[in-house]
């Protein structure tokens, strides 16, 4: 059973923590350290995540069980001002996979898409993520490829996919 709860600026240190074990296991064969460490600081520093939860840019959830935080969300409902619910991040903890909590997450996600009048889910999902058969999974459709530009040199290159509700 999982819990998943609205979350403010104190548990950006949280939010941190599970970034920090996440993310080495996600991009660490697919990202160089030095880009991981620099999109780690892009995304994540106090600063960043202080902008996305103040000006409301994202909408960010803590996902539990019954003993610890295991992950986490950010949304955006209206994205680009349309009837799409955006999910920009999405990270569960590696103990946590085969047990079903993804699929509650994106129940809980679709939920709240549905109740802000989203027609469809977005996400971005770089192009050798195994999450990408996952996502598939859950009826998500590749729309594009992407390569986004975030500074220093380095690329984001990623998948958009989309579901519709």
């Amino acid at each position: 059973m999982i819990s998943i709860s609205e979350a403010g600026l104190n548990d950006i240190k949280t939010i941190q923590e599970i970034t920090n074990i996440t993310w080495p296991i996600t991009y660490g064969e697919i990202l160089s350290q030095a880009q991981l460490d620099y999109m780690l600081g892009l995304f994540y520093s106090d600063e960043a995540l202080s902008k996305q939860i103040e000006n409301k840019e994202q909408l960010f959830y803590l996902i539990s069980d019954s003993e610890s935080m295991i992950g986490f969300i950010g949304i955006e409902h209206r994205y680009k001002n349309e009837a799409v619910t955006k999910i920009h991040k999405i990270y569960l903890l590696p103990e946590t996979q085969g047990k079903g909590y993804g699929k509650k997450v994106f129940e809980f996600i679709e939920e709240l898409a549905l109740e802000n009048n989203s027609k469809q889910l977005l996400l971005n999902v770089n192009r050798f993520n195994t999450a990408l058969n996952f996502y598939k999974k859950l009826g998500f459709e590749i729309k594009e490829t992407v390569d986004i530009e975030i500074g220093n040199g380095y690329l984001m290159e990623d998948y958009v996919m989309g579901k519709d509700l």
